[in-house]
């Protein structure tokens, strides 16, 4: 279900402001989580039992291209013009239900396996490393831009 809505929000998370900086954003959130969540089941650390194509792929691909990207694009919008500070609070209401979340899929279903030692703590410092990753770079875009926004879309 929540790959389903995820994935109805998904334009419209992309088409607000400045479209290039959201695809930039998308992008980035991609091809970094994938790398991560790849690395990380590869050694061993996650486990998911059911996911899409599961002789093609370890990872969870409706977390990896839809969910993840989809909350990185909200976050990255929502702190635009936000102060360091502003930043840094507006982490935990994305982090903090993802981690609970994760961490009752990995108590009571057999969507994800955390092994050796991996904690939900483990979980909440990744995301918000790789969160502020990602708003770093568009941070660096738009200072190469001049801090102007790319393309504005009426």
């Amino acid at each position: 279900m929540t790959t389903i809505v995820s994935s109805l929000l998904l334009p419209f998370a992309i088409y607000k402001r400045s479209f290039k900086d959201w695809i930039i954003v998308y992008l980035v959130s991609i091809i970094g989580n994938t790398l991560a969540d790849k690395f990380l089941v590869t050694k061993g650390y996650l486990r998911y039992s059911i996911r899409p194509f599961p002789k093609r792929f370890r990872i969870h691909l409706p977390f990896d291209l839809i969910l993840y990207p989809l909350m990185l694009l909200y976050y990255n919008q929502w702190t635009l013009n936000s102060k360091p500070i502003g930043i840094l609070l507006k982490l935990f209401p994305f982090v903090i239900p993802q981690v609970l979340l994760e961490t009752f899929a990995e108590r009571k279903t057999n969507l994800i396996e955390w092994k050796k030692g991996w904690k939900w703590y483990h979980s909440f410092i990744s995301l918000i490393i790789k969160l502020l990753l990602c708003r770093s770079i568009i941070a660096g875009i738009r200072v190469l831009n001049k801090g102007k926004v790319s393309v504005k879309i009426k």
